[in-house]
């Protein structure tokens, strides 16, 4: 009996819409798909096609794709992915780029790039006072700014000043962001800030020499450190201000393992991390941003950078479980940073991802 390929055998040439529509000449010129996306919010597309090729109604071949007609400037792309029964749209944006690459020898290639809604907030630079606002009052704000719905998780302090001094409304929020350890994306019309605890990522699990095809895995203790004390003065009170986030703050991440910081003391002893350009106002703020960095540097002890089977189940914020990787590394934890979703006429669709984790598992 012939072998019948299963759904994920069948096709996975990516379907390509532009302001609205599929276009099936698109999907058969790409020659190059790549969709990319980290914690930093902004989903990016690079797209390179074929750009001679017959038109259709006429008998010559002619160089495609530069005549405003299909591709151009300001139009809306979305790109769907995976296998033909089961695809998920994993790009929606506008275009901002073209190029043409000519090489003798090699046929023409045209190459389109494109970004996310938060491409509105990146070209937005403002000068502006923000009075009594939480990191969710001025990502409601902005969002309304930009005809989006705020959806904000975060718990922080209410800041009495908050000053975006010529910067992006992108820049400014990405600023804010971090000072809860918290990551700032949109998805359709809403902005989000949530922290990692609350972004709600799927889980997925990667098998070595199975869906994970290539894998580097590496715990570095150069970013850990056993404490993050943050000083400043708190005007109202007339005192100083001393905060310091400690190893306990990364206890509860750690899921009873071994953490950096246990780590970075048993081998070199205690070392602490003073943050002193930073300006808080009042104790919790300092102790927001301590524990803020004392956690983003945690969170980077263990990392791995690897190529999966390509899945439209793994984005930014999933959660990876990884199988066949030795007990040092193995296991669940695994917050992915940075993913991009590859299609190309060689490998087809891949998944190549960054992830990252606080703890060491327990060698055998």
């Amino acid at each position: 009996m012939p072998l019948i390929p299963s759904p994920l055998q069948a096709s996975t040439i990516p379907e390509i819409k532009v302001d609205g529509r599929a276009n099936a000449e698109l999907a058969r010129d790409v020659c190059l798909l790549q969709i990319d996306e980290d914690v930093h919010g902004l989903r990016r597309l690079l797209a390179t096609f074929v750009a001679v090729g017959p038109r259709s109604g006429e008998p010559n071949e002619r160089l495609n794709w530069l005549d405003g007609a299909v591709l151009d400037f300001g139009k809306e792309l979305r790109v769907a992915l995976g296998p033909t029964d089961a695809r998920r749209e994993m790009f929606a944006g506008k275009l901002s780029a073209l190029e043409l690459s000519m090489e003798q020898g090699r046929t023409p290639e045209v190459v389109c790039l494109a970004e996310d809604r938060l491409m509105d907030l990146r070209l937005t630079r403002r000068f502006k006072t923000y009075e009594n606002v939480s990191e969710a009052d001025l990502l409601q704000q902005i969002a309304a700014e930009h005809g989006l719905s705020a959806v904000a998780d975060v718990a922080g302090p209410t800041w009495p000043l908050a000053q975006q001094w010529n910067q992006s409304d992108l820049a400014f929020l990405r600023e804010r962001a971090r000072r809860l350890a918290a990551e700032v994306w949109v998805d359709g019309d809403a902005l989000h800030m949530a922290t990692r605890d609350r972004r709600g990522g799927n889980a997925v699990t990667l098998i070595q020499g199975s869906n994970l095809r290539q894998v580097r895995l590496r715990a570095d203790l150069a970013a850990q450190r056993s404490k993050v004390v943050v000083g400043g003065f708190d005007d109202g009170d007339q005192d100083a201000i001393d905060e310091a986030a400690e190893s306990s703050a990364i206890a509860a991440e750690a899921q009873g393992n071994t953490h950096g910081a246990q780590v970075l003391e048993r081998a070199f002893g205690e070392r602490v991390s003073y943050r002193v350009r930073d300006v808080p106002l009042a104790d919790s703020e300092a102790g927001a941003m301590a524990r803020a960095s004392l956690l983003g540097r945690a969170r980077r002890f263990v990392g791995v950078t690897g190529v999966a089977d390509g899945s439209t189940a793994i984005g930014v914020g999933s959660l990876l479980r990884l199988e066949r990787v030795s007990p040092l590394f193995e296991g669940d934890g695994y917050y992915v940073t940075r993913v991009r979703h590859q299609y190309d006429q060689t490998s087809g669709y891949r998944t190549h991802f960054d992830a990252e984790r606080a703890w060491l598992g327990r060698a055998t």
